[in-house]
């Protein structure tokens, strides 16, 4: 069984259907996206409507937090909408009460059997959900995911692509579909074959600047949402 493995898509609709194209054509059967469905960017509504197409498994990450925080508080919006732009603007405004409140429902991390493989779904990592593992982790973090008795650990937050064997866990980090911030520009993602074991990462072209463009619209004073979708 071939499965997509995604995070931080970040409302970044081009990048999702860059994405998402890809994995038909190779033959995903599956996806598996490890949080960080909104926030930054601008439709979140068609990254919904994308996914839905497929079957999913699904996780929250901070943004989904940060979402139901500020829909509990809306005072403490403008505040995080200077440092995080419009994108949880567009969740509220731009969503429907029912699909806000599922993905402010998301579990924190999940644990499935696909493909004969145990597999877990973490945004940080399963024992912290806001911890940020880098590719240049030290030895001890990395021996921590065997105690969780998977095959493969999907984590995000990060938005640098990574793999590592630690025993019998392979932990992937696919990379961010939406905000790549390891210096390649595109949309990054993973396939996973449950057959072999393997893991491979792949970084799609679309329209960027389509979406620096909206940037320049709706948060035309927050230069790091422009800039990091360039950076190399």
């Amino acid at each position: 069984m071939k499965l997509g493995l995604l995070s931080d898509i970040h409302g970044n609709s081009l990048a999702l259907r860059a994405v998402l194209t890809s994995a038909e054509q190779l033959g995903v059967e599956a996806l598996c996206v490890a949080g960080d469905i909104v926030g930054y960017y601008y439709h979140p509504d068609e990254v919904l409507d994308l996914l839905d197409h497929w079957k999913t498994c699904r996780i929250q990450g901070n943004h989904e937090r940060m979402l139901a925080l500020v829909m509990a508080i809306p005072a403490l919006l403008p505040e995080l909408e200077l440092r995080y732009g419009r994108g949880l603007r567009c969740a509220i405004e731009g969503l429907q009460p029912e699909q806000q409140q599922a993905l402010c429902t998301l579990p924190q991390q999940l644990s499935i059997e696909l493909g004969g493989r145990k597999i877990l779904l973490a945004h940080g990592t399963p024992w912290d959900a806001d911890c940020y593992i880098y590719p240049d982790a030290g030895e001890e973090f990395w021996r921590s995911f065997e105690a969780y008795g998977a095959d493969l650990i999907v984590l995000g937050h990060t938005h640098y692509s990574m793999q590592r064997q630690t025993g019998q866990t392979l932990v992937v980090n696919p990379g961010s579909v939406g905000q790549p911030r390891d210096g390649r520009p595109g949309a990054a993602w993973a396939l996973y074959d449950t057959d072999s074991g393997k893991c491979e990462h792949y970084v799609e072209s679309y329209d960027i600047d389509a979406v620096l463009a909206e940037v320049m619209q709706y948060d035309p004073h927050n230069p790091y949402l422009r800039d990091i979708l360039r950076r190399q």
